[in-house]
């Protein structure tokens, strides 16, 4: 019998085959190595070699039934984490749909990856079935749109994606994966994640703000964005209460300082109460950490736009793109490594400072304080069911919201104890509520997850109830019904007033919705029935495990403010 020795080039050349895998397995690979857990997807054709990777990996498969609710969810997962949100769609249907949750990654400044499938390489500009122009349709939306035609450069793709989403002002990434060359077999090496720079103040960033300080009689802080850590929030009420200075919040992002700290004086935004709308012009000093004043808080570049006010803009863009009004000066870092500098600061408390954030933070509490626990005679009210369901809330409870007149009850009453407390769509999209309250309660398993949905938005993307059922998420819905799209009511009674057109609605029994979706549906038409039926659901959460949603049928043209 011969017997037949290998040569050294044939042993090498086993060890390199060896190590091979396909394009779609090393992105895989890479997520892992970034610390990704999740991903949110529609499936596709397009890109089932990553699937495959998918089904071997620890990262758990968000499998949605909407290329929308897909993106809102990880849009969501990334302002929550540290990480970007992940989302992957096919191509042309499936992207255009997608297209949403980019959006509001864009302006809500959301690290985002979006994977894409693609029709195969070879059948490229040829109106292939589905076959879309992706640079085209995403170029002006995304950060950075990459396409990989080069298997090997799998794994460096997903480190530039991830640096790009990451790096600078955060927002969203897309990737485009043809489905032809992820099955390319590749070496299996992975490129190492990319350093984020952080920025920081220098000793004359410093000096600058602790002068500007001294000088002011009524500063004011306003926090947002998504690009915080707890530790750092926390580190800024400290130093914001030890000087008796105030902090409002930016739209939507209630909780950087907290509700009940004696700093917070409330939000900024559309509909914002009237004390934080004049704080703006009041103030002599201005200092925004994590955002810039852009449309929303001064109210369409209308409130201060005075060049002789001072702001103070910190923020790691230093484009300051979005900035509306006067830039006295700029740090370009990330909230937390300028708190880190901040708190080194101790200025003498001044009287002045006292007396101001005493006066604003009087007005909040006024505005912050719940109505009436008990029910009325007539129609359940928002204001009811916020009376009964805040006192049962835990210190670490989050609020989810899509767009619209009833989110205001939470800007009001939802008391906000943490960063990342409040999730919400920035750019005013509808049909995130649901979304964002399943990826929060798969985040955060253990915590209160409310989600306060119009009957607008809900329809939008309430089927994403199905997917909450399907991974054990377990969030409070409430659908406030008013059988109208409240907002643009309100814009159209302004503007054609008594010429009621395009607004009004007819809607199902949502509460029979969630029943059928296999959560728990409770229907309230009577305000004496509101206490009930929040214990009732609140039960169903905690002993059943699923999902509760209340459908609160409402007056019309009854608001939070």
């Amino acid at each position: 019998m011969t017997q037949t020795t290998a040569t050294n080039d044939e042993i090498a050349g086993d060890q390199r085959s060896a190590t091979l895998r396909s394009a779609g397995h090393v992105i895989v690979d890479s997520l892992v190595a970034h610390g990704v857990k999740r991903v949110h997807v529609v499936p596709g054709e397009s890109f089932l070699d990553v699937l495959d990777g998918l089904h071997e990996s620890a990262i758990e498969t968000i499998v949605c039934r909407h290329e929308g609710g897909a993106t809102y969810m990880a849009e969501a997962d990334g302002k929550m984490n540290q990480l970007p949100g992940i989302a992957m769609v096919t191509r042309g249907p499936g992207a255009a749909n997608a297209h949403v949750g980019l959006h509001t990654a864009w302006q809500d400044s959301t690290p985002m990856v979006l994977f894409v499938g693609l029709i195969p390489f070879a059948h490229r500009d040829r109106e292939a079935f589905q076959e879309f122009d992706i640079k085209a349709w995403f170029g002006t939306g995304a950060k950075r749109v990459m396409v990989l035609d080069h298997a090997e450069r799998a794994s460096e793709i997903v480190a530039e994606a991830f640096f790009a989403a990451m790096s600078g002002r955060p927002g969203p990434v897309v990737v485009g994966l043809p489905e032809d060359v992820i099955r390319h077999q590749i070496p299996a090496e992975l490129h190492p994640p990319i350093p984020i720079a952080s920025g920081g103040m220098t000793t004359i960033d410093s000096d600058a703000l602790a002068k500007a300080l001294a000088a002011s009689s009524k500063p004011l802080f306003v926090t947002g964005g998504n690009d915080w850590t707890q530790e750092c929030a926390d580190e800024l009420t400290h130093w914001l209460e030890k000087h008796h200075i105030p902090a409002a919040a930016e739209w939507r992002t209630e909780g950087t300082v907290p509700f009940d700290s004696p700093s917070y004086v409330g939000p900024i935004g559309y509909g914002r109460p009237r004390p934080t709308y004049d704080l703006l012009e009041e103030t002599d000093l201005l200092v925004f950490v994590g955002t810039v004043p852009g449309d929303v808080i001064t109210d369409g570049f209308l409130i201060r736009q005075d060049w002789n006010k001072k702001n103070f803009l910190v923020t790691i863009d230093s484009s300051l793109r979005g900035r509306s009004g006067p830039v006295s000066y700029q740090i370009v870092a990330k909230p937390d490594v300028f708190i880190r500098d901040l708190v080194k600061i101790v200025l003498p408390v001044k009287d002045e400072w006292k007396a101001w954030t005493a006066r604003m933070r009087g007005e909040q509490e006024s505005f912050a304080t719940l109505p009436p626990a008990a029910a009325s005679d007539g129609q359940a009210r928002m204001d009811t069911l916020m009376a009964n369901l805040v006192p049962t809330l835990p210190a670490d409870a989050m609020v989810t919201l899509g767009a619209g007149e009833h989110t205001n009850w939470a800007h009001r009453y939802f008391p906000t104890q943490r960063y990342a407390s409040m999730i919400s769509a920035r750019n005013g999209s509808m049909g995130y509520s649901v979304p964002s309250a399943v990826a929060a309660s798969l985040a955060f398993p253990g915590r209160r997850i409310v989600t306060i949905a119009g009957d607008g938005e809900f329809l939008m993307n309430g089927q994403e109830l199905a997917t909450a059922v399907q991974y054990g998420a377990t969030p409070l819905v409430i659908v406030m019904d008013n059988q109208e799209y409240g907002t643009i009511r309100t814009h159209q009674e302004r503007h054609y007033p008594a010429r009621i057109s395009g607004t009004q609605l007819r809607n199902p029994d949502f509460a029979l919705m969630a029943q059928a979706f296999g959560g728990f549906g409770i229907k309230v038409e009577k305000d004496t029935d509101v206490p009930a039926a929040i214990v009732a659901a609140l039960k169903a959460i905690d002993e059943d495990h699923v999902f509760a949603l209340i459908h609160l049928i409402v007056e019309q043209r009854v608001k939070a403010y």
